[in-house]
């Protein structure tokens, strides 16, 4: 079977799953549909706005469906009508009920961005950031009427690097999803799929983010307020206050030296960075916003006003 006689539909939403519709596209196999989450209001000005799924979608002149679910009748039986081979899930953000599941002749696959069975679940890049996990990847499922709980076909796996935050994971895995779904479809093609069930005793649950969970606590080790700060950038940047102010914290680094301060305070205002002491430890803050202010790094920031920062003062982790 070559690439052009497996017929292919994708479901998918952000750009994470754009860039996996990409590949198909470019490998040119056979779509016959796209459906990715309606429109959503966005911006200032609460326009409605196409996802990158279905903005790539159009582009390639690929039909494009937007159901608000998939468990009415009439949607299953538009999929139902594309005589589908496999459907590819990457992101799509709706519940696939079992009638949709058994529709494709080789079912449902999804591509998951963690080495599951750990991390199941809607966040697990963040998840897996501020867990301080040393590793994450890909997995490719057999989608199942589970959450993530389906037969794996592939997994690969990547270090999870000290100064990863969730842009620069994401985009690596990005690429490693990439080569894992063509290699997944290949074996379909090829028939030599090896299904490998999920060990549930293993299993992790990867809940959204909360806005709250990224407010700083300043008495905690660095090396976890790090992993927090990592773990929320770009989507919702960790942040405390300053002098009545709320700061967002955009890069900091860990360092072992612990402090006689209390936890939060200034102990030292460098050149290239802001020393706060934290539980027997202390953070480099490397890059701040401040309200209404673009990102900007600590030495850039000081060069403009340099006592704004000052030894003995601190961090708050509420508005005071």
């Amino acid at each position: 079977m070559n690439k052009s006689a497996l017929r292919i539909a994708f479901a998918g939403t952000p750009d994470f799953a754009a860039s996996h519709l990409e590949v198909l596209i470019k490998a040119g196999y056979n779509i016959l549909g796209v459906f990715t989450q309606p429109d959503r209001p966005s911006g200032r000005g609460k326009h409605d706005k196409p996802s990158p799924v279905k903005t790539l979608a159009l582009e390639a002149n690929l039909p494009v469906f937007q159901p608000y679910s998939l468990k009415n009748r009439e949607t299953q039986m538009q999929l139902e009508a594309l005589n589908l081979d496999v459907l590819v899930v990457v992101a799509y953000g709706l519940i696939l009920p079992k009638a949709v599941l058994d529709i494709p002749r080789y079912g449902c696959i999804n591509v998951h961005a963690s080495l599951l069975p750990r991390w199941r679940g809607a966040a697990p890049i963040e998840r897996a950031i501020l867990a301080g996990d040393e590793k994450t990847g890909i997995t490719i499922m057999q989608m199942d009427a589970g959450l993530d709980t389906g037969d794996m076909l592939l997994s690969i796996a990547t270090p999870i690097k000290k100064d990863d935050n969730s842009a620069s994971l994401t985009a690596r895995l990005t690429g490693i999803g990439q080569k894992a779904l063509l290699n997944v479809l290949q074996q379909i093609q090829s028939e030599t799929l090896s299904p490998c069930a999920q060990d549930d005793e293993l299993s992790t649950y990867a809940a959204k983010l909360d806005k709250e969970e990224a407010l700083i606590i300043w008495n905690r080790h660095a090396k976890e307020i790090q992993q927090q700060i990592n773990a929320f950038y770009p989507r919702s940047p960790a942040y405390c206050f300053y002098k009545g102010q709320r700061l967002r914290i955009i890069m900091a680094s860990t360092q072992n030296k612990a402090l006689s301060s209390n936890s939060g305070t200034i102990d030292q205002v460098f050149q290239n960075g802001i020393l706060v002491a934290c539980q027997n430890s202390s953070l480099l803050i490397e890059k701040i916003q401040l309200p209404g202010k673009a990102e900007i790094e600590v030495k850039d920031f000081l060069n403009g006003r340099k006592d704004f920062f000052t030894p003995g003062t601190f961090f708050s982790s509420i508005a005071i």
